[in-house]
């Protein structure tokens, strides 16, 4: 009975620790890593489309993100989409990449980021 239940339950409880971990990639730390906005959906085409389809991401240093679309004409969608996602970062296009560069994390944003995991906790 107790071998049942648990082979019922076991893909949902892997689901949930498997989106949890995702929104654990999402979140600011104060180091750069690509799968902060690798998931940032950008309105392009006519769709919403997640940028790491759309754009090559990379970490050249521990404060900054450059995104490289394939697509040059996006770059303004992309540009927006990352300003206006709830990660709170600023963008600079040289007209060929966005640069994204990380501030210091400050004791605010520090409060912030636990509250933004407890709710992904909750929603895992």
């Amino acid at each position: 009975m107790v071998d049942k239940t648990i082979k019922e339950i076991k893909p949902q409880l892997e689901s949930a620790l498997a989106h949890f971990e995702e929104g654990l990639g999402a979140l600011r730390t104060g180091r750069a890593n690509p799968s902060l906005v690798e998931g940032v959906s950008v309105d392009c085409y006519g769709t919403k489309t997640p940028l790491k389809q759309i754009a090559n991401v990379h970490a050249p240093d521990a404060r900054s993100i450059v995104v490289q679309p394939w697509d040059k004409s996006n770059l303004k969608a992309i540009e927006k989409a990352i300003s206006e996602s709830e990660l709170g970062l600023t963008c600079q296009n040289d007209g060929e990449a966005i640069r994204v560069n990380l501030p210091d994390l400050t004791e605010e944003r520090r409060k912030e980021l636990t509250k933004v995991l407890n709710q992904k906790i909750e929603e895992a």
